[in-house]
């Protein structure tokens, strides 16, 4: 039994050292789970978010009509009109645009004021206002090419080749047709009238319309050519105005002939007598 208690000690003796302890390998345990280095992937990060390019200032040009103040407010209630009822703004445009023409002109004639002309002026811009607004509209859709220079050309030139001979001719023509003349009259009175108003008119709309169609945004376009218009609305009736005069002036002719031949006739019976 001694023997037995001997041997039993001697081997705990010997097999401690290396027989570690429980609560040693719980702490060994703990460190290994707490010193493991926890490794981060960390990428690079991305270039073109990293390097910062300069970007020029790109805020557009204000146009000038937004910068007029009070007028600023009228033109974007206009724009706001000419995009919602386009056919009943152009219509009233054109009623006032023609109304503030013919007063022009009669001021500058110096005559009386004539309410009928002033009505004939209305009645003549009724029947012009949706095709002309047509028109623009079908030069601002065709002629569109990869030159913008090609274009503008184009248009200009179509514009006055057909557009400013029609509508002349519908000008002069309505004048004197309501003014009560016959069929000749009407035709003698566009025959005097329209080719000079032709060949005027390439001095001044081949500019409007370019500058309108390179500058003006679509929705403003009517109205600056309206305000150009009223000049030339007032250089028309004033030509109208001439040509009245001198139609006047040649019917008093014949009819003063006719009075001459009148009395001469039974001067000639008595001398025969």
């Amino acid at each position: 039994m001694a023997v037995f208690v001997m041997r039993a000690a001697n081997r705990t003796i010997f097999r401690r050292p290396y027989l570690p302890t429980k609560q040693q390998v719980l702490s060994k345990r703990h460190n290994t789970t707490t010193s493991t280095p926890t490794t981060t992937s960390t990428k690079p990060d991305d270039p073109a978010k990293s390097i910062s390019i300069p970007v020029a200032n790109t805020v557009g040009v204000i146009p000038i009509w937004q910068r007029l103040g009070p007028l600023s407010r009228g033109f974007q209630a206009y724009g706001r009109s000419q995009r919602k009822r386009p056919l009943a703004t152009q219509f009233v445009s054109s009623l006032v645009i023609f109304f503030l023409g013919d007063i022009s002109a009669q001021s500058i004639s110096g005559d009386e004021y004539d309410y009928k002309r002033t009505l004939r002026a209305l009645v003549i811009s009724a029947g012009s206002s949706i095709p002309s607004y047509k028109w623009f509209m079908f030069l601002n859709g065709h002629f569109n090419y990869t030159s913008k220079a090609l274009s503008l050309v184009t248009k200009v030139t179509v514009n006055q080749i057909v557009f400013a001979p029609s509508f002349n001719t519908y000008f002069f023509g309505m004048q004197s047709f309501l003014s009560g003349d016959t069929l000749p009259q009407v035709w003698e009175r566009i025959k005097q009238t329209v080719p000079t108003s032709v060949v005027n008119s390439c001095r001044l709309w081949p500019a409007v319309t370019a500058f309108n169609f390179t500058f003006i945004d679509p929705q403003y376009r009517s109205i600056f050519a309206g305000v150009i218009a009223i000049g030339w609305q007032t250089y028309l009736s004033f030509l109208n105005r001439k040509a009245e005069r001198a139609a006047a002036a040649k019917m008093d002719g014949v009819h003063f002939e006719e009075r001459i031949s009148a009395t001469e006739i039974p001067v000639n019976q008595a001398c025969e007598a």
